[in-house]
């Protein structure tokens, strides 16, 4: 890979909000693994793309460079000795400088894969957030387009995928029915995680009777008032298309009036 090829990777990064750190070998002594100004980029996931010349300087540095991003560490300047602190047989030591980039950004989590996610995700991930989508049926989620600020869960229990919500997160509920929405919302609230924004797609008849089951299993009527059902702009017909940009239109409202 080229820098201009690194690079723009970077510049994807930032565009998308995703956390990373840009390594750069900047300095060795004895033998190397790759030649002075060598780069990486790594997020959360581990290495997205570059090298600092494999093996176990790679996989130190791959490390390093994920708890910066755990812990927010600002640049580093690391100096290591192959044999000491990496563990290798030969001598030398190199030098690497990580420098991170961990801006926090606008978490959009949505439960739910089917039609309208479809057509909602696609415009989400144009926006700077990290956007997360979980269900529990394979063939929906491999339809949702690849994109570096989304993230999906396959997972048989939804309800499980609740403790992946990052506080402060906006949570749109968009599942099958009112039977998978409801157990959702119910441990959303346990969670005890404040979301400025949580709606569930659907009728307001829809709403009111999930509204009426999870009072009788103890969520908060403060809580209650705060979710939104049904969710989206008042404006369009009911085409998923036009639900899904609704939809955006009321997230991008609820984020702005923060």
């Amino acid at each position: 890979m080229d820098s201009l090829e690194l690079y723009a990777q970077v510049q994807e990064c930032i565009r998308a909000q995703v956390p990373h750190v840009l390594v750069t070998l900047v300095g060795v002594r004895g033998s190397a693994p790759q030649d002075v100004g060598a780069k990486m980029v790594v997020t959360h996931e581990g290495l997205l793309c570059g090298t600092v010349g494999g093996g176990k300087v790679e996989a130190t540095a791959i490390v390093h460079a994920q708890n910066m991003i755990v812990e927010h560490r600002p640049h580093e300047l690391c100096t290591w000795n192959l044999q000491k602190d990496i563990n290798m047989t030969c001598g030398g030591e190199v030098q690497l400088f990580f420098e991170g980039y961990f801006v926090d950004p606008w978490n959009l989590c949505i439960f739910g894969a089917g039609h309208v996610a479809q057509s909602l995700i696609p415009l989400l991930i144009q926006l700077d957030a990290q956007v997360l989508c979980v269900d529990s049926r394979p063939e929906w989620l491999n339809r949702l387009p690849t994109a570096l600020n989304l993230k999906t869960v396959c997972i048989s229990d939804p309800v499980a995928a609740i403790e992946l919500v990052p506080e402060g997160a906006f949570v749109a509920m968009m599942t099958k029915g009112h039977s998978t929405d409801a157990p959702l919302l119910t441990e959303l609230f346990r969670s005890g995680k404040h979301c400025p924004y949580v709606g569930m797609i659907g009728s307001a008849v829809k709403a009111k009777r999930v509204k009426t089951e999870l009072t009788k299993v103890g969520v908060d009527s403060m809580w209650l008032q705060q979710l939104r059902s049904p969710i989206g702009l008042s404006f369009g017909s009911n085409h998923t298309v036009e639900i899904a940009i609704s939809i955006a239109g009321e997230l991008l409202t609820v984020r702005d009036a923060q």
